[in-house]
């Protein structure tokens, strides 16, 4: 199992195992920061199954093909994340007794392979309350991974940009749920496929977010202290 484990990883993550072979590195002209979410905000303006989803980006240009990034991200959901698109999908026999509250953070790693083409990683650790007729029933926790493949799409001068993708998520851990929820997740698989994602961002330098220092040098010399007040 280890052995699998390890395996993933160098697949997943080449450079951290290569860091000699890097080319390139952002140099002092290239954004190397951005700040983002998802388009998925929009969600919260439906009048049905609301998820009261929030979520914002920080993340780096490591160099020019890889990028590591935090998300703090909280939603509720009220089916089981395992149902595949189809009848079952959404359906009111599938439906919790209740929701399920989830707020948390991933830690997120992209790898650029060609032109805007990219794959990640994202593993989000998230807390669970889970809610039934209006009162909470129990608390929790997981983890769920997304595996993404997706591109990367420029506007303004690399100052704005959009990334449409598909993704798997998979849950490889998960504390007990209470009963009522639990009869309803075990019946569906831990792994879903084809998440669509569409995430947007913008990029921007490190000197950015240097605040402009005044010039405070009359405090220290008379002369030009009377020269200010006299203004």
């Amino acid at each position: 199992m280890k052995s699998c484990q390890l395996l993933f990883i160098l697949i997943l993550f080449p450079p951290a195992f290569s860091v000699q072979a890097q080319d390139k590195v952002p140099d002092s002209t290239r954004k190397e920061y951005f700040i983002g979410s998802t388009f998925f905000l929009l969600g919260n303006l439906s009048s049905k199954n609301r998820p009261d989803f929030f979520q914002i980006n920080f993340g780096r240009h490591l160099t020019e093909q890889d990028a590591v990034s935090l998300e703090l991200k909280t939603w509720k959901y009220a089916w089981p994340l395992g149902i595949p698109y189809g009848s079952s999908f959404e359906a009111a026999e599938e439906k919790f007794p209740g929701y399920i509250r989830e707020i948390g953070f991933s830690l997120v790693y992209q790898r650029f392979w060609w032109k805007g083409l990219y794959t990640g990683l994202h593993v989000m650790s998230a807390w669970q309350t889970f809610v039934s007729g209006g009162k909470k029933t129990g608390d929790g926790f997981q983890i769920l991974n997304t595996y993404r493949l997706g591109y990367h799409l420029s506007f303004y001068d690399d100052f704005f940009f959009i990334e449409p993708s598909l993704a798997v998520t998979h849950r490889p851990y998960h504390t007990p749920m209470p009963a009522s929820f639990k009869v309803l997740d075990d019946k569906w698989s831990k792994v879903f496929w084809g998440e669509p994602g569409l995430h947007f961002g913008f990029n921007f330098l490190k000197s950015d977010l240097a605040f402009a220092t005044p010039d405070l040098d009359w405090l220290s010399d008379p002369g030009k202290l009377l020269k200010f007040l006299k203004k």
